[in-house]
């Protein structure tokens, strides 16, 4: 069968306006069993122990993305396959585990064969499914239901709306229980340190600012020529200024505010810097995360920020030409 476009797009809004229904209507639809869930979750990993995901067919990789969604959030986690812990596995469930069990119809076999196995190894368990009456739901010491009309299937067979909801019910535990423990970006970096997202939650502003012959500082009694000269050797746009007994930073000049004043003053190279430069700069103390530096340059108007120690003291300068490159988020 042949669909003009018009009828795919139709289709297409369709499918995802069922799967938007069912979020909704589990949304809507969350009572008390929800808050008794995620007690668990926090008794269970206070105690700790561990969660562990079970289910077949589609809601296997429902299971496995929710025990990475937690893992990744620094709660241990892991998947068991219901037909292999028959034959073996069971022995990576311990007493006082959670097992949350998925399953649409709480019908599914080879799960209620495996009910009486995790309740005898002394695990909790929380039946997820679409059915309070179901099987699943009464031999399970917990409830937590997900509701859909039907799925986004137009034979209303493939699970979509169903698997949907199951995914956005799990997610919702994963992240309330994240919010209740104050998990902060920090912890999140500690558990992704490769890649960009690690590269983006981890830089430090002492990994990316300029120092050494790139850095251009000097004392403050300096002349504009000689500050224009040390920028120019630098190869950067600004110059940190700085108090010539104790070291610490006095003002910023740059080649902007040097060709602003130029206009004003022909004589300006042989001025005291210290009257064109711009006092009380913008500053990051070190040790600070490379994304507060970004969120700074986004928020303030300016090219260059200087890093400072706990004294004032400028250890290096951020250009604000060099954070595109480093995919700073």
């Amino acid at each position: 069968m042949t669909l003009s476009s018009e009828n795919i797009l139709s289709s297409a809004q369709n499918c995802l306006r069922l799967e938007q229904a069912a979020i909704e209507a589990t949304s809507n639809k969350l009572d008390e069993s929800f808050v008794q869930s995620v007690h668990l979750i926090e008794k269970t990993i206070l105690d700790g122990k561990k969660l562990v995901f079970t289910g077949v067919g589609k809601n296997v990789p429902i299971c496995l993305k929710l025990a990475g969604t937690f893992n990744s959030t620094g709660v241990p986690t892991t998947f068991l396959d219901p037909n292999q812990a028959l034959h073996g596995d069971l022995g990576l469930c311990q007493k006082g585990d959670l097992c949350v069990l998925f399953s649409n119809s709480g019908e599914t076999e080879d799960l209620l064969r495996l009910l009486p196995s995790l309740k005898r190894l002394g695990l909790t368990t929380i039946a997820v499914t679409a059915i309070a009456d179901s099987s699943l739901s009464k031999f399970s010491d917990h409830l937590l239901l997900y509701h859909y009309d039907q799925e986004a299937c137009p034979l209303n067979l493939a699970p979509t709306a169903s698997t949907t909801a199951a995914l956005a019910i799990g997610d919702a535990l994963a992240m309330v229980y994240l919010e209740i423990r104050g998990f902060s970006k920090e912890d999140f970096a500690r558990y992704h340190p490769a890649g960009s997202l690690g590269k983006a939650l981890l830089l430090k502003v002492d990994e990316i600012m300029r120092t050494g012959d790139r850095f251009a500082s000097a004392p403050d009694t300096i002349t504009v020529q000689e500050a224009i000269l040390c920028i120019t050797k630098a190869r950067c746009g600004s110059i940190a200024l700085v108090d010539a007994q104790s070291g610490a930073l006095t003002g910023v000049f740059s080649d902007g505010d040097f060709r602003r004043a130029a206009l004003d003053d022909k004589d300006i190279l042989l001025k005291p810097v210290s009257e064109h430069m711009t006092r009380n700069p913008k500053t990051i103390p070190s040790g600070s995360l490379a994304g507060t530096a970004l969120r700074i340059f986004e928020a303030v108007s300016i090219d260059d920020l200087v890093v400072v120690d706990e004294a004032g003291k400028p250890l290096g300068l951020i250009d604000g030409q060099d954070m595109p490159k480093l995919r700073i988020v």
